[in-house]
């Protein structure tokens, strides 16, 4: 099996657990509802779970694959979830298994002349294949402002190429299926100070800036994000949901 991938978050997957935000519950409900059966779903490039444990409370099994052991080694445990590391062009699945497939912020990273015949072969008749992604955090006015300049005037240059997809909210990604509109979602969370900060810390961007500048970019906006911040302990932190789904033939 050939597992080589382009690794940003191996060895961040204790972080990416901990600070990455939930997908809300209504996504999940409402891909039970337009699936054919709710007997097996899987999520490709799983990271740590923070998809698959949606789709657990909504299939009777979930099998979960992501090419990296230390993602896997810190994916969320429940009992109707099988975990394994597998890239999602090779996931292992039995042939015509799967009543839902899902891509959670990773379908900008596959081979998708691979991945897509790998996700004929594992869906069965009718099932359904759902890629979402999640864009920039809002928080205020003030606050966007800071992380806008951290995203795009000094982190800019460190972003993989493939992010821009998740910017297009998929759009401009092939996807050769009978699709299906969404229902509008949106991701929101109340975070503190440090949780935001831990969760800017997981971007792939500013681990490529340390690791190529050994400075931390978030040292240039911190003082100022948390002026913005004020004396609230928590305030509400959302993300645009972006949803592309179809039937898969």
């Amino acid at each position: 099996m050939n597992i080589s991938f382009k690794d940003h978050f191996s060895k961040i997957s204790g972080d990416y657990r901990a600070f990455r935000p939930e997908y809300p519950d209504e996504l999940f409900r409402w891909l039970a509802s337009v699936a054919p059966r709710r007997e097996r779903a899987m999520d490709c490039g799983c990271g740590t779970g923070q998809a698959t444990v949606g789709l657990a409370r909504y299939f009777a099994m979930v099998s979960a694959v992501d090419p990296s052991p230390e993602q896997i080694s810190n994916a969320r445990v429940k009992k109707n979830i099988a975990y394994s590391a597998a890239p999602a062009e090779e996931t292992g699945a039995p042939d015509k298994s799967q009543d839902v497939v899902i891509a959670a912020q990773s379908l900008h990273w596959f081979d998708l002349d691979r991945f897509y015949p790998e996700l004929r072969r594992i869906t069965r008749k009718d099932g359904v294949f759902a890629a979402f992604s999640y864009g920039l955090l809002t928080v205020s006015h003030d606050i966007d402002v800071l992380i806008r300049h951290l995203y795009h005037d000094i982190i800019g240059n460190c972003w993989p190429p493939e992010r821009r997809h998740v910017d297009e909210g998929y759009r401009t990604l092939p996807f050769p299926f009978d699709e299906i509109t969404a229902p509008g979602f949106e991701m929101s969370t109340a975070w503190s100070f440090e949780q935001m900060l831990g969760y800017l810390s997981t971007w792939s961007a500013v681990k490529e800036f340390r690791a190529s500048t050994s400075n931390d970019p978030l040292m240039f906006v911190e003082s100022d994000l948390k002026k913005a911040w004020g004396e609230d302990e928590k305030m509400t932190v959302r993300w645009p949901l972006s949803v592309r789904a179809g039937i898969v033939s």
